[in-house]
Order: structure tokens, then sequence, then C-alpha cells
């Protein structure tokens, strides 16, 4: 990418989105387009087509997507599966329609198999069964991935994908019941403090094994592949280090500052048993993350007191 192009951010305004429009001006990049919902609504292929053919974008980066946690995904199946698959399918073709010359889609880990051998490289991608609880979001995801190798197939376009491990970071969703687990975790304990609560008490065992990346690392992540790599086989992006939920869950207190107990409700599901990503061939082209999971809490913590408190 150069720094003069016009470089088109979709979702600019969440996690994912607003991570890059920080990293990209501490590059340097400043020729930004941007379209909030209420101004370009992105499951509508005239209005994405338009959009597009008229503001020719030399780069685009799809950060849009419908996300959530376990209990959204299980109560919102069909929205996780039209809304991902309309917005990756409008934009991926305007794209290749009006010449745009690169394009970084976004999926995510939960693209692989329930029981994937851990650390999950790219080449087990469609070797198992789905986790149930999110099979929409993730074959959503698998469409887009496919679609985005396809159109580089058949109309020699730079399309690449990108698979980002657990995320945090500033703008994150906080809400109480369809926020992924981190987030959660962070407003609950927040309340909880607030509260002066004796006890938060998590859903599961607390035995499940996660990876969390800071959102500022991942959007380094995305435009270091957009200058480095024009390959259409995925890239796995994490931090190559992966943490239980009770230990996450310690680590959150403390960031909060917290001082009552934690229980787990073991009734609740737990999820897949374990998620870390093989960033292997990520690595060997020469990135690696900087932000360590307890700066990067804090971090996220001091955003959401701003934001949210």
């Amino acid at each position: 990418m150069k720094q003069h192009e016009k470089i088109y951010i979709a979702g600019h305004r969440g996690l994912v989105g607003s991570a890059l429009m920080r990293r990209l001006r501490d590059a340097g990049y400043d020729n930004f387009l941007t379209r909030a919902h209420d101004e370009l609504e992105l499951t509508n292929q005239a209005a994405v087509q338009e959009f597009i053919a008229i503001e020719k974008p030399d780069s685009i980066f799809l950060a849009a997507a419908k996300v959530g946690g376990i209990h959204a995904n299980a109560t919102y199946p069909a929205e996780f599966a039209y809304s991902n698959m309309q917005i990756q399918n409008n934009i991926v073709h305007a794209a290749w329609q009006n010449g745009v010359k690169k394009l970084c889609f976004l999926g995510s880990s939960c693209i692989y198999p329930k029981f994937a051998e851990q650390p999950m490289n790219e080449d087990q991608l469609m070797t198992g069964p789905l986790e149930p609880t999110n099979a929409p979001y993730a074959l959503a995801k698998i469409a887009g991935i496919v679609m985005c190798q396809s159109y580089n197939r058949q109309y020699g376009t730079n399309f690449i994908s990108v698979m980002p491990t657990n995320l945090y970071g500033p703008n994150d969703n906080y809400h109480p019941e369809n926020s992924h687990v981190l987030p959660a975790l962070i407003r609950r304990f927040h309340e909880a403090k607030v509260a002066h609560a004796p006890r938060v008490t998590i859903w599961g065992t607390g035995t499940p094994r996660r990876e969390f990346l800071y959102s500022d690392d991942l959007a380094d992540a995305c435009i270091f592949l957009m200058n480095n790599y024009d390959d259409g086989e995925i890239v796995n992006i994490g931090s190559g280090n992966e943490v239980s939920i009770k230990e996450l869950a310690l680590t959150v207190k403390q960031a909060v500052g917290y001082e009552g107990e934690i229980c787990f409700d073991t009734s609740r599901p737990d999820g897949t048993p374990r998620k870390l990503l093989d960033c292997s061939r990520l690595n060997a082209l020469g990135w690696k993350p900087a932000v360590s999971l307890p700066e990067g809490l804090t971090r996220a913590y001091a955003d959401f007191v701003k934001q949210h408190a």
C-alpha cells in the first residue's frame, strides 16, 4: 500500500477497524474512506456497489462483521449467517468489479474444527466438524475465504485472508450478554467492584484454554501482510500464548482491582476446550506481536472506564 492511496476500512468503528485506523495513521497513512452503519448498509448489495464504484478505493480492509460470544451465537444463528455472508459477498464482488488493488478479509480462529490438533495450523481448515455454538458464523467466514481464493484464481485479484485469534482492546463490545469472554469479564468485574459484590460467577469450569491478541497487534499484522504478502493461502494471526479461563479471570480481576471471590457455574457450557493458533507462517515472514496480556488488559480496562463507566 502506498501512503497517498485510498484505503477503505469496512467496520472502522469496531474493535478491529478502529485499531486499523490508529495503526495506519501512526504509520503515515492518511487517505481513508469510512462510512458509519447509518450511512452505508453493507448487507445492501446495490448500496455497496454504488459506494465502491464512486469512491474507487485502492485497498480494502474487510473488518465489518456481526460478532459475539457463545450466548449471542446460540441466540442469533440466522443473523450471524446471513449478515456476515451478505457483507463479505457484497464487498468482495464490488472490489473485483472496480479494480481494487488489494483486499484483506478478516476471518476468525473459529473456522477450525472443534477438536483440531493444537496448535492449529492453516492446513486444518475443513478437516473436521465445527464447534456447534458458532458454526453459522464459522461457515460464513469459511465461505469468505473460499470466495477470496476463487476470485484470485478466476480473475487474478489480490485478496488475502487472515485468521485472528480471540481479540480485545479499545472499542470492544461490552454488552452484558452478547460480548466475547474477555470484554464480558472486564465489565462484570468492574460492575462487581463498583457494587462491592462479594463474588463474580463465570460460565463453565474455567478449564478451557484460550489465546488472546491485543487489537493494535492484529492491526499491525494486517498492515504488514498487506505490504508483504500476496498469496491466497490463509494466514493465522495470534500471540502464541494461551491461558485457561480461570487464569484469565484472575488476570482481569487484578487489572480491574476487584477484591471479591470468583465462582464457576459448571452447569453452563465451556465451548471449545482449547484454541491456540500455529502462527509459524506469519512469524516466518518476520512479524511478531508486541503487547503482553497484562499490558493489554490495563489499556483495555482504561478504555472501558473512559467509554462506559
